[in-house]
């Protein structure tokens, strides 16, 4: 027996009984508009870097100008970027999983069978750039957040269609079980 052609692109399910493969639908980070400030301040630290490079006013060297444009570059542009890239969310076909931190990480994961429910929050700016916060909560354990998440719509949606699929298989897997007697 053949499975049928699912629509929409979803992948095929595998047949009852064997366990289904997890595959990756989406990895991202927080949406990049945070960077803004910090790519203004990259622009005129060496605007002005190139402005006053021998250019000073007396008891004032180069090389001074150049520690005060590499201190200011790392704290305003540097850190914030890799704080940015430090915070990862993966959602796959059987959970969703959330990376922080730069040395020590930190790993959140919640589960699709187990069911929760979607909360999502915007604000003005992140109605602006259809970015939001959606607060993932199962009940049992503490929320997860995956903060200002670009095209939050799209990423509710995939959420919603993956919770659907996991309870639909974890419910004809369980009903498969029950069979055992054979029928006459």
């Amino acid at each position: 027996m053949t499975q049928p052609t699912t629509l929409g692109g979803r992948p095929m399910m595998p047949p009852p009984g064997a366990p289904a493969e997890e595959l990756l639908i989406a990895r991202f980070h927080g949406h990049a508009r945070g960077l803004f400030w910090s790519a203004l301040l990259m622009i005129a630290i060496f605007g002005a870097t190139a402005y006053f490079y021998d250019n000073l006013p007396g008891g004032y060297e180069n090389w001074m100008l150049i520690a005060a444009a590499a201190v200011l570059l790392v704290l305003g542009v540097v850190v914030p970027y890799l704080i940015w890239a430090s915070r990862t969310y993966t959602v796959t076909t059987r959970r969703v999983i959330v990376h922080r931190g730069l040395g020590a990480r930190q790993r959140r994961e919640m589960s699709h069978v187990r069911g929760y429910t979607i909360g999502v929050r915007r604000g003005i700016l992140q109605r602006m750039w259809g970015a939001g916060t959606i607060t993932l909560s199962n009940g049992m354990d503490s929320p997860l957040q995956l903060v200002n998440i670009p095209n939050v719509a799209l990423v509710n949606e995939a959420l919603a269609d993956q919770i659907e699929v996991n309870q639909i298989l974890a419910h004809r897997d369980a009903q498969t079980m029950g069979d055992t007697d054979p029928v006459d």
